[in-house]
């Protein structure tokens, strides 16, 4: 056999869940074509991988780099941590279909900028994913607040029946067109007066394609039980898989909660299909104008149209030198995003021990001063919380980042490494991986990652992203067959 790339005496961990393994890999193409002694193989490159770990890439199932990959398709923030897979359209706010002819929310107009061509359909994206792909391989949900800006004149109230039924239709050819669900954000204004028929009538359009209602809940503070009880309302009435996107407890008064929240997951999980979502940090990252900085100990600018420069400077910091309060200075700062420390630590543990819970970075590309989660979260879970806290073992945690979304989100022949599976690859030493961005700079690669391959090209070595873009735009598929069945690792 010819191989174009073996990679020589690696740990492979394979996404499952089980123990490392000592073995030689082989690629052809994109697809992986042998596991195990490889030794006597040609191949056209071989890289010697003595003392690292070998995992499939990672899939980030909760991003906003909807516009990302069309501006910036060398996607450095992604594949600097291994992340092979990015999944875009969360929140409710998704880059199609805009068909609108009045201005777009603000919050949909800082994900996908200005300056880009309005996708009228779902299928106008895709097909430009196709013809001009990133560096990663890229699926996309259907926002609701997207819908709600193209079927209504006044997002202050539910919608109408020909106005619901308009988003309805939309949502309907989006799926059929490629799309891998609906996602929601109640949380922000443009759908925060959609009542729980509304959203259960759209989740009833997502169940009968058999895609996932992916939320971003209405609240994550002081309401989040409610919050989550109206999910699971959505799920039952719609006969609906749900998905709760970044799961937290925000504020002071919340810490803790958590216990009650996973437990409430875990009920629901008895008989119903639940999933969920985290990021692995104190803080998290919004629009300005939220309220969050009202609950919050600290707030960081991330972002100011209106002053570029207060970028990376404190809340309380600039409303000092204005001499006003941070509501003012908040009003005055907008449009922008900020970084807002929230969550207890011992939340964050607890919500990323959790049984079902894959981890994400919820990033938003752009700005001189980003969460540092948009560079650093993947390594940030294997090393801090894997290797350090032992929280989890290292096997497990590559679970929750490749086999675990993959499943999750229909996305077939990845987040495993089995014969014939995507090469979709991530060469990194276990000892060394950590997270290079900080809060005080945070646009920084990783330390201990080696190598990067998209559908078996490198996309990353030696600490720079090589400029290869092999992504491809993915549909949700079914699981693929069983290869052989003398050897688990040689399924897909």
């Amino acid at each position: 056999m010819q191989a174009d790339l073996i990679i020589h005496g690696a740990d492979i961990i394979d996404g499952t869940g089980e123990p490392r393994f000592a073995a030689d890999l082989a690629i052809c193409d994109d697809r992986i074509i042998a596991i195990g002694d490889l030794s006597r193989w040609p191949a056209g490159r071989r890289i010697d991988a003595t003392g690292l770990i070998l995992a499939p890439g990672f899939i980030d199932p909760h991003v906003h780099h909807d516009a990302a990959v069309l501006t910036d398709p060398d996607m450095p923030f992604m594949v600097s941590q291994g992340v092979t897979t990015i999944i875009n359209g969360n929140c409710g706010f998704s880059i199609a279909p805009i068909t609108a002819d009045n201005p777009l929310p603000v919050q949909l107009r800082m994900i996908i900028g200005d300056d880009l061509p309005r996708f009228a359909r779902y299928r106008d994206y895709h097909d430009r994913l196709v013809q001009n792909p990133p560096a990663v391989n890229t699926a996309c949900l259907i926002g609701h607040s997207t819908l709600r800006a193209n079927a209504m004149a006044d997002l202050d109230q539910p919608a109408s029946p020909v106005e619901l039924a308009a988003m309805s239709q939309q949502l309907e050819d989006a799926l059929a067109e490629g799309a891998i669900g609906l996602s929601t954000g109640t949380f922000y204004a443009p759908s925060r007066a959609a009542p729980l028929t509304e959203l259960t009538a759209l989740a009833r359009v997502a169940a009968a394609e058999g895609t996932l209602y992916v939320t971003h809940m209405r609240d994550e503070g002081d309401r989040v039980v409610e919050a989550l009880e109206e999910t699971f309302a959505v799920g039952r009435d719609a006969c609906c898989d749900v998905h709760v996107s970044h799961h937290k407890c925000a504020g002071l008064a919340n810490h803790g909660l958590s216990q009650q929240t996973l437990q409430m997951i875990e009920d629901f999980a008895a008989d119903h299909r639940v999933g969920l979502d985290t990021t692995p940090w104190i803080a998290s990252s919004t629009v300005l104008n939220s309220g969050r900085h009202r609950q919050a100990t600290r707030v960081i600018v991330a972002e100011s149209e209106p002053y570029p420069d207060l970028a990376g400077r404190d809340l309380s910091d600039i409303a000092e030198t204005w001499n006003c309060d941070l509501d003012t200075a908040v009003d005055r700062l907008m449009p922008a995003t900020a970084i807002f420390f929230l969550m207890d630590e011992a939340d964050v543990q607890r919500i990323l021990s959790y049984r079902q819970t894959m981890i994400c970075s919820d990033g938003i590309s752009g700005g001189s001063h980003p969460h540092p989660r948009v560079w650093g979260t993947f390594p940030r879970v294997l090393g801090r919380y894997a290797r350090d806290l032992n929280l989890f073992t290292l096997e497990n945690t590559i679970q929750r980042m490749t086999s675990m979304p993959a499943d999750r989100f229909g996305l077939g022949a990845r987040g495993r490494i089995t014969v014939g599976a995507f090469a979709d690859l991530v060469l990194f030493d276990a000892d060394t991986i950590r997270e290079g961005a900080t809060f005080e700079t945070p646009i920084r690669p990783a330390e201990g990652i080696a190598h990067v391959f998209v559908n078996g090209r490198e996309v990353w070595a030696n600490g720079h992203a090589t400029g290869q873009r092999p992504g491809t735009a993915l549909v949700k598929t079914t699981p693929g067959k069983v290869v052989s069945v003398s050897d688990k690792r040689k399924t897909l």
